[in-house]
Order: structure tokens, then C-alpha cells, then sequence
């Protein structure tokens, strides 16, 4: 059986076409699109996302603006940061990139933002929007992994859904997502009986657990979907891999996606649209 390869770059370079549309009509309207980021220490990897979702902005049209502050800041700080953007109007979101240093209170910084700037979609009130199924903006990995499954033309409504990882940022938002898209949804995690059992029910399987290559044929039903969300450097080659054991999975299901580009690609696009949605709303 040859896979159907899901491509992330292609699919997010459509998402991210359609966005650049979309601000320079609001251009036109009088109304610059604006995202704010704000990176606290020096974390390399945090720095490279920063970096990537800066470029990407410049790429739609987006205006971005850029705090970075030193490892040493204060939560003080942080939040009076924060609530400065809070109350700019030319700023239409906000994204603190996480982690944060240690002694930074996460939960605290997330709660801070205006639910109706906060374009990651972490905020309580946008998390519960999203559980009552009335979202208003919507975490961007779980958001960019429905729109590669409906944009590659595969149906979610009444199939069997797996999501193997129960994180606030992929696990239980997707879940929630899939449940709206109709599908029957289990959520699997590190202690879930015979998972290997339990995963060759699904007829859409995502990986969510930041485990190198831990999921292999025998997780698999014939002719799944599968969507690896993870993003790991293997220990051997240095290379990057996913949370999907790619070359012994691949010939038995019936799409797949590559790491890297598959998955990756749509987070960043998904924000671009997330900060769009909220300057409209604005």
C-alpha cells in the first residue's frame, strides 16, 4: 500500500496565502494586523521559534513587534509587560513564547493575557470555549491538524479517533476538536492498559508524546490515518524525528505525515490566522 504523504509546507503555504489576503484587505479597511512576542531568557530553541514566527508574519503582512527580556526577569515584570499590551489598541495579539525561566509562574503569565488577544489559545476562557464547543481561537497544533485532515480530504465525522497524549497544548484540545468534527474520540496517554490495543482501533491516530519513533506497525490498524505531532532530535543520527516509527508504519496505513514538514509547518500558519480572527473580532 503506498501512503498518501500529508504535506504540511504545501498546506500551510495555502492557510498562510489565504491570510496574507485576508490582512490586506484589512489593510485597505484601515486596520494593520499586529502581533506581539515576547521572549523572556535566552533558550536557543525558544529563540529559533521566535525567529521562524517572525518571518512568517513579514511573509502574510503582518506587523510584529518584539520583547525580549533577560533570563533574570522578574514575574513583576513580565505582567506589567503584559498588561501594557493588554491595553494597546494598535496590538491585536499576544504570544508569550514558553518555556519560561524557572521561577516565572506559567499559569499566571497565560491567565494575564486578554482572553481576546491571546492568539495561542491557552487562556482558561478560551480553553472552555472551546470544551462548550463555541471557540473563539484555538490552540495552533490541534488547529493546524483538523485543517490538514480536511484540507487533504479526509473524513473525520464517525470514525475512530485516538490521540495518544493528553497535553493542555495538543492532547486535550484536539480532542475536543475531533469531538466537534463528529469523530468517536479516545484519549490514550502513559497510563493507558494495552495501548497498543487500544490504538489498533483507530482510524485516525495522532501522536502527541514527545517519545522518538515510539509508535511502530503494531500500534497501527491497516489503512489508518496517521499524524505525528512530534518533534525529536534522534539521540544517534542528530537528525529530527517524530513520535512515529515512519518507515515501518508507512507501508501500512493509508496517510501519513512526514516529520519534519508535516505537522510543524501548520502551527505557525494556524497562528498567522488565529492573530487575523482576533483583529476581526476586535
Amino acid at each position: 500500500m503506498e501512503p498518501k504523504i500529508i504535506d504540511g509546507k504545501a498546506i500551510s503555504a495555502a492557510v498562510k496565502e489565504e491570510v496574507r489576503a485576508e490582512v490586506d484587505r484589512l489593510k485597505t479597511a484601515g486596520r494593520e494586523v499586529t502581533l506581539a512576542v515576547v521572549l523572556v531568557g535566552d533558550d536557543p530553541a525558544s529563540a529559533v521559534y521566535v525567529r521562524n514566527k517572525k518571518k512568517a508574519c513579514e511573509a502574510v503582512g503582518i506587523r510584529s513587534l518584539s520583547y525580549e527580556m533577560p533570563a533574570d526577569t522578574t514575574q513583576e515584570k513580565l505582567l506589567t509587560c503584559i498588561a501594557e499590551l493588554n491595553g494597546r489598541d494598535d496590538v491585536d495579539g499576544i504570544l508569550v513564547q514558553l518555556p519560561l525561566p524557572a521561577g516565572i509562574d506559567e499559569q499566571a503569565v497565560i491567565r494575564a493575557i486578554a482572553p481576546e488577544k491571546d492568539v495561542d489559545g491557552f487562556h482558561p476562557v478560551n480553553v472552555g470555549l472551546l470544551a462548550i464547543g463555541m471557540p473563539r481561537v484555538v490552540s495552533c497544533t490541534p488547529a493546524g491538524v483538523i485543517e490538514m485532515l480536511v484540507r487533504s480530504g479526509i473524513s473525520i465525522e464517525g470514525r475512530e479517533a485516538l490521540i495518544i497524549g493528553r497535553s493542555n497544548i495538543v492532547g486535550k484540545p484536539l480532542a475536543h476538536l475531533m469531538l466537534q468534527h463528529n469523530a468517536t474520540v479516545t484519549v490514550a496517554h502513559s497510563r493507558t492498559a494495552d495501548l497498543p490495543a487500544v490504538a489498533k482501533r483507530a482510524d485516525i491516530l495522532v501522536a502527541a508524546i514527545g517519545r522518538p519513533r515510539m509508535i511502530g506497525p503494531e500500534y497501527v490498524k491497516e489503512g489508518a490515518v496517521v499524524i505525528d505531532v512530534g518533534i525529536n532530535r534522534d539521540t544517534a543520527t542528530g537528525k529530527l524525528c517524530g513520535d512515529v516509527d515512519y518507515d515501518a508504519v508507512a507501508p501500512h496505513v493509508s496517510a501519513i505525515t512526514p516529520v519534519p514538514g508535516g505537522v510543524g509547518p501548520m502551527t505557525i500558519a494556524m497562528l498567522m490566522k488565529n492573530c487575523v480572527e482576533l483583529s476581526k473580532m476586535r
